[in-house]
């Protein structure tokens, strides 16, 4: 297995610390708002990822951490007039709910930031005595950057064009304009706790390494997060965790690529921002899992209506081929599988593993029409690969028939139509019959008729 590390900037082959056991710590959210789509890319890349591993045997440990203290908690919380606690509880259960509904598998861990303030105190106390980090005058704690020579490693900068090319905000209480907030010292009125150097709240870059380090272990096999983190947060991180631990932090880091909205990077400010739950009020969330899955993880996604038309499409091949067939457990050459894992393998390569599904589904085609009982052998290795990927978990007719998704009639409406035209054929009247047919295939209902009557699907246009 190879896997692409963003620190060493190439494929490596992929060996755990501990044979037969993966570690991977992910950064998750910081809850004082819903998940956006961007969110999700990362939610679904890492379930993938995960569900693959344990695919292959391994015994994965999955952390991915909830940061629920932070500047922009603290401002949501006193725009609504409400408690950190109450806003950060109703963000995290609709963090749940929008993950749940695109199948992403809860991680093993999921630690909080303000469940961890005594490890983060004491992480920061090494520092200090090492002398990689000092106290302030004014409260706040801070790390000495120039200290650590390896700093700049994951993004291949060093300090002189970071420094050069930087709007660092002035800061009379650091020693330099590089250096960053360990513990910040608490305002009249806020949220704090305890510590040596006075109430306050720790930076958000210490929370994740006394986060992934009490649940990980000081060295740990995959970290990853989402292509905004790699500078200053995991650049930070590694400073702060091998300088306190004097230990290699992570062998494997990995990132997921960004996602687009028709070619423009999304913002508030464009107007071009989604939240999960709103792309969902909207389209399956399997096809959405399918547009996220569809392209490598470390490639840019371009959330576009046309690619959410041709997702559907593309799942639609695989659900009319799995239309009408038991999915039953047999004996199969492996060709299929081999091609699906030898994609997989590659840097979790789902864009290739698809084309793998695609051919088993063209052979499932075959095999309906000339050998039932293999079509439904071949049906049951495309849902066990297809679940691998969070894909294909539905049933079939269900799917076609749009599924949760807002449909132009009611059901009734559609089969009370086509009733009518199976009355109107049966009378010979197939001007009428046509017209009934043309007339829902107007609203994106095609039928489909065959010995054993008439079916619907609900194309999406």
């Amino acid at each position: 297995m190879q896997i692409y590390n963003t620190l060493t900037r190439r494929k490596e082959p992929f060996t755990p610390i501990e044979a037969g056991k993966v570690r991977m710590y992910v950064c998750g959210i910081t809850v004082y708002d819903y998940c956006h789509i961007g969110h999700a890319r990362v939610m679904v890349a890492f379930d993938v990822i995960t569900r693959y591993l344990r695919s292959r045997g391994f015994d994965v440990t999955y952390v991915r951490n909830i940061t629920d203290i932070d500047d922009k908690i603290l401002k949501r919380a006193d725009e609504n007039g409400e408690t950190i606690g109450a806003l950060t509880e109703r963000m995290i259960a609709a963090m749940h709910q929008d993950e749940g509904r695109l199948g992403v598998l809860r991680p093993d861990h999921e630690p909080r930031a303000t469940a961890h303030i005594d490890d983060i105190v004491a992480m920061i106390e090494t520092l200090i005595a090492k002398g990689f980090a000092y106290a302030a005058d004014n409260g706040d704690v801070y790390y000495r950057v120039r200290k650590f020579a390896d700093y700049g490693k994951l993004n291949n900068r060093n300090l002189d064009e970071m420094r050069s090319g930087a709007r660092v905000e002035v800061d009379e209480h650091k020693e330099d304009p590089l250096d960053f907030v360990l513990w910040k010292a608490a305002k009249p009125d806020e949220a704090s706790w305890p510590s040596p150097w006075g109430a306050g709240r720790p930076g958000w870059h210490i929370e994740c390494s006394a986060m992934s380090t009490c649940c990980l272990g000081e060295t740990f096999d995959i970290h990853g997060g989402g292509p905004d983190l790699t500078f200053p947060h995991h650049e930070n991180e590694i400073a702060q965790s091998e300088a306190a631990t004097g230990k290699r932090y992570v062998n494997t880091w990995m990132h997921a690529g960004a996602v687009r909205v028709d070619q423009q990077k999304m913002s508030k400010s464009l107007g071009n921002f989604f939240t999960i739950r709103d792309v969902l009020e909207v389209h399956d969330p399997e096809v959405v899992r399918y547009l996220l899955v569809a392209s490598h993880y470390r490639s840019p996604i371009n959330y576009a209506p046309e690619a959410l038309t041709e997702a559907r499409r593309s799942l639609e091949r695989f659900y009319n081929a799995l239309e009408g067939v038991t999915p039953v457990a047999g004996e199969l050459d492996g060709q299929f599988a081999a091609r699906f894992e030898a994609a997989m393998d590659d840097d979790f390569n789902t864009a290739e593993a698809l084309a793998a599904l695609f051919e088993l589904a063209r052979e499932l085609n075959r095999a309906k029409q000339d050998d039932p009982a293999r079509a439904q052998t071949l049906a049951f290795e495309l849902k066990r690969l297809g679940h691998l990927l969070g894909l294909f978990e539905q049933e079939p007719g269900v799917f076609l028939q749009g599924g949760g998704e807002a449909l132009p009639l009611s059901e009734a409406e559609i089969e009370a139509r086509i009733v009518a035209r199976t009355e109107a054929k049966q009378a010979r009247d197939f001007a009428e019959a046509d017209r009934i047919r043309d007339e829902l295939a107007t609203l994106g209902i095609v039928l489909k008729d065959s010995r054993e009557g008439t079916a619907w699907v609900l194309e999406r246009r």
